[in-house]
Parts: structure tokens; sequence; C-alpha cells
């Protein structure tokens, strides 16, 4: 490795504070699950006091419900408004305007007890979704910007990283010996505002993108001068190099907006392969298993669901960490494929474990082995490899608007399967996870086929074999003359 490839104490840094917002995210999605019966009874109380009667069924179903999803719906919103910030304030400034959100979100759910209002228990999870889908934008931006090309991958999956410690910090707080009591949980919903605080710290004392100070602002000193520090090393040609490559690119094909996305033939194929992967990850069965965890190992018999949970946490947590390590060398698409090959098989495994569990006692064991297996190929594939590989299938001037149509995608199935599972789940009874292994592998034959290798490739080198593509009107090619065309196994 050359030293402009090495990873330097300022570029930890400054990926370290991002993916903060990750954790952030990632704290939230799984922190609703464990007080589930807590604020129910909240709510409960809370109805009572004002209307002097008993809740109905349906009426605390509903505002659990929408206490849990709003949160989505948030992220939606969030995740569409990426390129207002990014272009306009830069991609670090983004990140830390977006913790005033953290702060309010945590103000409105700490006190929601305080107050008797479940309603600001349903602003606050609004409010910390839009946060969290702007998150989801600005991180693997950021993430990707400030990375040197072979290191891209790696520091890419710690977005993913982010999120899967996130949730397994809020399993673990949310038990009841920690903070998942009907005293503490405002303070579990509200202990973001600790992680708001130490992202507020710690940008300041990171650079903006220097892709950003160059091809948005025209500082090309500046952006030298941050390249410097982030690679400990006074040559950045080649990285600047390839950003004025970008650049002079960009001038041909200035900013795009989200219409003219979907308008372009250019676009088109990237951005099809951005969304179907995007899907890939959340259509997979991946958060119907992480929202119903614990429910799903009640109906398996286990002892405490709840640590079986946090088991899943910490297995979810490990194989990101494999994932870290492989991903520079097995490449994204044999990863993607594997792992959803991998969650097909174990969905298939859960799905028979559920359905013999009334005769075969010992199938409770099978079905928590087929979920570990099921969290284990997510993480090594269809976790960590759409969010940041948005970020390579586009060059700088679509890359805004192709961010927030994925993150759109994205937010939008995880709210249709947040809703849709526990009725899908009571129509279907064990089979449900049946759906999810044909979904599986529609996803597998789409990989196969339509997306390209972006391992060790610059940006520039991605699209323009996009370029040849929409320039060949898609004909299919030998991957021999792909390799000679830069677009490698594109078909």
């Amino acid at each position: 490795m050359d030293s402009g490839k090495q990873i330097t104490f300022p570029l930890m840094m400054c990926v370290g504070a991002a993916v903060i917002g990750s954790l952030q995210f990632g704290y939230n999605t799984g922190v609703i699950n464990a007080p589930q019966k807590i604020i129910e009874n909240f709510i409960n109380e809370t109805w009572f006091d004002r209307y002097q009667e008993q809740i109905t069924k349906g009426s605390l179903t509903a505002i659990w419900s929408i206490s849990v999803s709003i949160f989505s719906v948030g992220g939606i919103f969030g995740s569409f408004s990426v390129g207002l910030f990014v272009n306009r304030f830069g991609r670090r400034n983004s990140m830390l305007m977006a913790n005033v959100l953290a702060f309010i979100a945590s103000a409105l759910m700490g006190f929601s007890k305080m107050a008797k209002s479940w309603e600001m228990l349903i602003v606050g999870r609004f409010v910390v979704g839009l946060y969290s889908g702007l998150s989801t934008g600005f991180v693997p931006m950021y993430v990707g910007e400030v990375s040197p090309t072979n290191l891209r991958g790696a520091l890419g999956t710690l977005h993913q990283l982010g999120i899967v410690l996130g949730i397994l910090i809020a399993q673990v707080f949310g038990l009841e010996s920690i903070m998942g009591t009907a005293d503490l949980w405002p303070l579990l919903l509200a202990f973001i505002f600790i992680l708001a605080v130490l992202q507020c710290i710690l940008l300041p004392l990171c650079p903006e993108s220097p892709r950003f100070l160059l091809i948005n602002k025209n500082e090309e000193n500046k952006a030298k001068s941050v390249l410097k520090k982030l690679r400990g090393t006074t040559d950045v040609s080649a990285d600047m190099q390839e950003m004025k490559e970008e650049s002079r690119q960009m001038m041909r094909e200035k900013k795009v907006t989200i219409p003219e996305l979907f308008r372009q033939p250019l676009y088109r194929q990237p951005l099809l392969i951005a969304v179907i992967l995007q899907l890939s990850q959340q259509l997979s069965g991946i958060n119907a298993v992480f929202y119903y965890s614990t429910d799903i190992f009640e109906k398996a018999g286990v002892e405490q669901p709840v640590y079986a949970t946090i088991g899943a946490g910490v297995v979810n947590t490990a194989f990101t960490v494999v994932s870290l390590f492989v991903v520079e060398r097995a490449g994204r698409r044999s990863l993607h494929m594997l792992g959803l090959l991998g969650m097909a098989g174990a969905a298939i495994l859960l799905t028979i474990a559920l359905a013999l569990l009334e005769q075969l006692k010992w199938m409770s064991y099978l079905s928590i082995v087929a979920i570990f297996a099921f969290v284990a190929f997510f993480e090594i594939g269809p976790g960590p490899i759409p969010w940041f590989i948005v970020a390579e299938l586009f060059s700088q001037g679509p890359r805004p608007s192709a961010m927030a149509v994925a993150g759109f995608s994205n937010w939008t199935a995880n709210f249709i399967v947040g809703m849709g599972f526990p009725y899908i789940a009571e129509l279907c009874g064990p089979y449900v996870f049946v759906i999810f292994t044909l979904l599986l592998l529609v996803f597998f034959i789409f990989t196969y086929f339509k997306v390209p290798e972006t391992r060790g490739r610059t940006f520039d080198e991605i699209s323009s074999g996009f370029r040849q593509t929409a320039a060949t009107g898609g004909e299919k090619h030998t991957p021999e003359e792909l390799n000679s065309l830069g677009a490698d196994s594109q078909l």
C-alpha cells in the first residue's frame, strides 16, 4: 500500500464522526421493540386520565402501530430532502444541522410521559425519523467522498456497522434491568440527546468533503489541503486528478434533478440497480425479524426471548465486521449474491422449523439457528452494500438526486414491511417467510444479470461503463468485451 492509501487518524475521525448518524438511525429502529408493553400501558393510562374510560383494543393497536411506523414516514421525507442540503451547505454542515432535529425529538419523547401525551411521543418519533432519513443520505455520501478508492467499500460498511450497533445498544438498554421500566422508558427514548451532543462536538473538527470543495465550490487549494490531511501524504495528485476528471464530466452533465434522473436514458440502468438493491435490503425480511424477533422467539418456545433477540443483534454486529474485512477482497456483487442466497436458505429453514414446531419440540432450536443464519447472511451482503454502492454508481452531478431516490425507496419499503408484516404473519402463519424466500431469489437473479462489480474502480470508470451501455442501446456483450469497455460484467 502506498502512503496515500492508508488509514490515517483524520480519515478515521471524519468517518467516526459521520457514523454517529448511522448509530442514531439504528438506535431508533431498535429502541421501540423492547418496551412495547410498558408504552402501551402508558397510552392506556393517559387515555383513561383524559376520557375516564378504558381504551379499546383497536385504538391502542392503532396508536402503537403509528408510534412505530411514523418513524419510517419521517425517514421517507428526510431521505427525499437530502439533495436540498448537501449541495447548498456541504456534506459536513448538513450532518451538523440535522442534529437540531435529534435535540427536538429527544425533548419531545423524553417529556411525553411527564406531559401525559402520547401525541408528543408520535411527533418525536416522526422528527427523529426525519433526522434518520437525512442521515442515511448524508453519511454514505460523506464517507464515500472522503475515502480513498481502495478503502471505499470497507469504510462504506461502517455506516451499516453503525446501524447494527445502534440496534444492539437499544436492545441492551431496553432490558428491564437497565432502562426498560415504567419509570425510565422516556430516558431510553431520549438517550439520542447524548449521541447528538457528541456529533456536534466532533464534526466541527472534521473537514468538508474534498469532492464538494473542488467540484461544487471550486476551491482547489482548500480541497488539496484537506486531501493531504486525510491521506497523510503531500502527494495527492492522483486523487486530485480523479476529482478534476469528474469535475470536467460534471461541466458536461450539470446537476441533475430527480425528474431528469428518471427521464434521461443514461441514468435509467444505474437508477434501476440502485432502487432494486435498496428494495433487496428491506424486502429481504430482515426488518420483519428485527421488529418482531422477540415475538418470533416466543412462538418458537424460547425461555427468554428478549435475550435471544439480543443474541441476534450480536450476530448481526459480528458479521458486519466480517463484511468490513471481506468487501474489498471479494467484491460487492459476489457478496451481495452470497448474502441473498444464504438468506433464502435460512428463510426456508425457518419456515420448516416454525411449521413443525407443534410436532417436534427441538425445532425451536432450529428456528434460532435459522434466524441467526438469516441475520448473518444479511450482514454479508444486502445489509451494507446497497447503501454505499449507490454512491458508487453515480457521478457527482446526479449523485445527490440518486441518493434521495434510493433512500426514498428504502424507507418506503421499510414502512410497508413495518406496517404490513403483522397482518401478513397472521394470514400466512409459519409460511410468511416463503414470501421473503421468493423475493430473495428474484433479487439474486437480478443481481446476477444486472449489477456491475464496482470494487477498486473510480467513480468515473463506473459511470463510463453505464454511458457505454446507454450508447450501445443496452446491447448484450460478452464479459471480455465489457471489460475492455470498463463496464465489467454489465450485461
